[in-house]
């Protein structure tokens, strides 16, 4: 039932741009885990939440082969930026190709490395961020981010379920890391979220 409701509901979703099925197409071919992919649904929903932000400046904290940062940069408003990062370098080429092949690579700010050492380099404030990398360092990514994510700025984490192990209470580490996040953002005061069952579970959060 599960692949029927996920079927309906990619057949009524807005079809992604044209250079995503190539980019999906490689990502099967040249990686070992293309499944990390945000694919069709979750893609765009990434592009109405950037669309309804309008954040003059993104952070993506894991490009893999660049298929959310497309989603993302698709949805920003002109003159709006996009910086991603990927601690594998053997990735960035195919991410930087299609930034090219979609004409969106002027929307977009690649950095290659750990996103732990990146972020606090980059001296500016998020309207937006999407966490889709290490889910080890999920708790101390979004303590590197929230006190700059603007007010009304929103925190987008990916994997949030881990394959429903966090409501199944699984005692493995990844498991036990994911559900400490969630509990983390969901009583912080300084935000409002909803933990949504997209694909493997998606948190939003409004900076108050």
């Amino acid at each position: 039932m599960q692949k029927k409701i996920n079927a309906y509901c990619e057949a009524h979703t807005t079809l992604p741009l044209p250079v995503l099925y190539e980019l999906e197409r490689e990502t099967h071919l040249r990686t070992l885990s293309p499944q990390m992919i945000s694919g069709k649904v979750q893609g765009h929903l990434l592009t109405l939440l950037t669309a309804l932000a309008k954040p003059k400046l993104a952070l993506e904290i894991g490009t893999f082969t660049g298929y959310a940062s497309l989603c993302i940069a698709k949805g920003l408003p002109e003159g709006g930026m996009l910086h991603t990062i990927e601690v594998n370098p053997e990735l960035v080429h195919i991410s930087k190709k299609y930034f090219e092949r979609a004409q969106l690579s002027d929307k977009i700010t690649s950095h290659t490395g750990d996103a732990k050492q990146i972020i606090p380099s980059l001296v500016c404030s998020f309207d937006l961020v999407f966490m889709d990398a290490a889910k080890f360092d999920y708790p101390a990514y979004y303590d590197l981010v929230i006190d700059r994510l603007n007010p009304g700025g929103l925190l987008i984490a990916d994997n949030v379920l881990w394959d429903g192990k966090v409501a199944a209470k699984a005692t493995d580490a990844d498991t036990l890391t994911i559900d400490a996040f969630n509990k983390k953002v969901h009583q912080d005061k300084r935000v409002e979220n909803v933990l949504l069952p997209v694909r493997d579970g998606v948190l939003v959060a409004r900076k108050l």
